[in-house]
Formats: C-alpha cells, structure tokens, sequence
C-alpha cells in the first residue's frame, strides 16, 4: 500500500451537523504527519476524540476516487472532497477490516468501513452516496505512534 497524500482538518464540517448546514472548514494537506498510537493524528478534527475510537484515521482508495471522477466526469473536486485523512493505492481496503497492517513501520488495525453518507452528494456530485456504498474507505486504529510520510502530497507553497 502506499500513502499517496495526508489530509487533516481542524473542525467537523459534516460529523454531527445532520439536519443543519456544513461547516466550511477546509482540509489541510501535509507531507507528513504525526500518529499517536490510539488518538489520531495530530491537529486532526478526531485527535484523542474518545477513548478506543475506531475512527482513529480513515483511509481512501485513490483508484475509487479516480473511477467517480471518470464515471460522473468529475474534473472539478479533489481527494479532499471525501474528509478522509489518507489518500491510498495498490489495496482493496476492505480487505483490512478485522486485521492488522503496516505502513512505513506504524501498525495499524482496521476497524470497519467509513460508510458514505448523504453529505456526499453536496462534496462531491449528486450519485456518489450511492456509487461509494462498499467503497467508502476504512476506518482504523492506530497501534504504534510514528511518523507518516506522503508519497505524492500537492501542497500549495504555504503547507509544503
């Protein structure tokens, strides 16, 4: 598996806003960032949210975003669109659900999927609720604290 790209973000813009707008707080790309072993990741929106959260980190399929960009002929949304924290590639991440894995020496568990939800219509365009359903990404529990590092991160000079 390799990490393509790091996401944070300071402030929910969908957890625990149902029947009320999104918040607009933006996701902040990193080169690298620091896991701590059963809180998250540091400056994250869920960093030491609750005790044994398994949400911890989520993940991302890049080759599920690519494909709903080619199937809704998406040109205008990013990774980020998804609030997930780690852009991957090369694994089917619902295989991970139930085992635990290893990427640049942190273990990690995975825990269930990230279940799309309604808010993805407005991130990312009208269909992808359903077209992510069972492809939604994974949720996981950080075991050992370390360093993550991107393969391919875009960051805008301000965050590099």
């Amino acid at each position: 598996m390799r990490v393509l790209r790091i996401f944070i973000s300071p402030e929910h813009n969908y957890f625990g806003h149902y029947g009320k707008p999104p918040g607009d707080a933006p996701m902040v790309e990193l080169a690298e960032a620091e896991l701590v072993a059963g809180q998250g990741i540091a400056g994250d929106r869920f960093f030491g949210f609750k005790d044994d959260y398994k949400g911890q980190v989520t993940f991302f399929s890049a080759e599920v975003f690519d494909d709903l960009c080619a199937r809704f002929g998406v040109a205008d949304r990013d990774a980020d669109a998804f609030r997930r924290n780690l852009l991957v590639s090369g694994v089917d991440l619902n295989s991970l659900i139930g085992e635990e894995f290893e990427i640049q020496g942190i273990r990690f568990r995975g825990d269930s999927e990230c279940s799309p939800c309604y808010w993805m219509e407005q991130a990312f365009c009208e269909g992808a609720e359903a077209a992510l359903k069972g492809r939604g990404g994974l949720r996981a529990k950080i075991l050992t604290s370390g360093t993550l590092r991107a393969e391919a991160p875009h960051l805008s000079p301000a965050h590099a």
